[in-house]
């Protein structure tokens, strides 16, 4: 299918989102460049305009501003195309489907729309890659609420969109549901070229899936970027929340059966993490280590518990807004890492940027 995307292929075009919109309280004012490919995720505290920002790009919020995505334009000043003309899928937190039609014909229902000749993604291959063999003859009412949600993606993909938007659509389930869906979501976004918009206020939703990022306040854009380099920056405006921390993309080099830990190889060094149970050397994986997790020596103490001792270079010292608190950023190699220690500990150790530190990383998550 036309669909996949061809490992190492670079988008040569972007997708173009600026708005204008006022509500009593609230405006909303965003200019964004986003990539053609892969997950952006919108990202802030609850009322902050993501939700409003993706109605824009769908045309159900009327907003001045400019739409355009690859090969289409969908908006400017003097022109706007209506919503059932923008070759886009919607997911909603709710899922929509008909409930007087089995899950079959509820996807059929996308499919069907569009021509035969334009249709990129095939019915198997949706259902396919969704899970939904065994499902297609239960009605709506039978489905949990993840099956239900995926019934709903797969019949999005199915009207083969040029750009698929996500409305916290895993906000309506319970623990064990959403990581049920993340499973598919990644499969999405590592199969399909078609560009996806991800609302999201869960850090552990865009630390598993997103690769660019865009991060709101008030309805504006605070900070936005490649999600690892944009997460590892000092100024990043929701620095100082608990779950601040960075993102590493490595592969798996060995499992450790006796102490059943496995090590995790990035650009810059390695990590001991513990592994899932279907973790295998050679697996490419992507973790999360918080900055609160990563205490600094000036020398390699390996007579404690801490078992990831990584030397780095202190690349930047900046004061957090919490009283005695301090932000460091690190280079192990060409990875960055964020610390966050007492201001007390940074005056006592004599820590400048250039210096040579180690780092001692209490906890590393396996996020993918």
């Amino acid at each position: 299918m036309n669909t996949a995307i061809t490992p190492g292929t670079t988008p040569n075009e972007s997708i173009h989102a600026r708005f204008q919109c006022s509500f009593p309280g609230f405006d909303l004012d965003v200019d964004l460049t986003l990539p053609a490919t892969g997950v952006t995720a919108l990202f802030g505290h609850s009322g902050c305009g993501k939700t409003t920002l993706l109605r824009c790009m769908a045309g159900l919020q009327s907003a001045s501003g400019v739409m355009t995505v690859p090969g289409e334009c969908w908006q400017t000043t003097d022109k706007v195309c209506p919503v059932h003309k923008r070759s886009l899928a919607y997911v909603f937190q709710e899922t929509h489907l008909f409930p007087h039609l089995n899950v079959r014909k509820n996807l059929e229902f996308g499919y069907q729309r569009i021509p035969a000749r334009a249709r990129k993604i095939s019915f198997g291959d949706a259902v396919h890659w969704l899970g939904l063999e065994s499902h297609l003859s239960r009605m709506p009412a039978g489905l949990s609420g993840g099956e239900r949600q995926r019934v709903a993606i797969a019949r999005a993909l199915l009207t083969s969109p040029r750009l698929l938007l996500m409305d916290e659509p895993l906000s309506a389930l319970d623990q064990a549901s959403k990581q049920e869906i993340l499973h598919y979501l990644e499969r999405l976004r590592d199969q399909l070229a078609i560009p996806i918009v991800y609302v999201s206020h869960s850090t552990a939703e865009v630390a598993r899936l997103a690769d660019h990022i865009v991060m709101m306040e008030a309805g504006r854009v605070m900070a936005q970027g490649p999600l690892k380099e944009t997460l590892a920056r000092t100024d990043n405006p929701f620095r100082l929340e608990d779950n601040a921390g960075v993102l590493l993309e490595g592969t798996i080099s060995e499992m450790d059966e006796r102490w059943h830990l496995a090590l995790f190889n990035f650009d810059g060094g390695q990590l001991w993490l513990r592994p899932d149970a279907d973790l295998k050397p050679g697996n490419s994986v992507r973790v999360q280590v918080m900055a609160k997790d990563i205490s600094l020596a000036l020398s390699d103490h390996t007579d404690q518990s801490t078992q990831n001792l990584v030397p780095a270079i202190i690349d930047q010292i900046e004061p957090d807004v919490a009283p005695g608190i301090t932000l460091v950023r690190l280079l192990a190699g060409p990875t960055p890492f964020l610390s966050r220690v007492t201001s007390r500990s940074i005056a006592q150790l004599g820590l400048e940027p250039g210096m040579t530190v180690w780092m001692q990383i209490k906890s590393v998550a396996l996020v993918k």
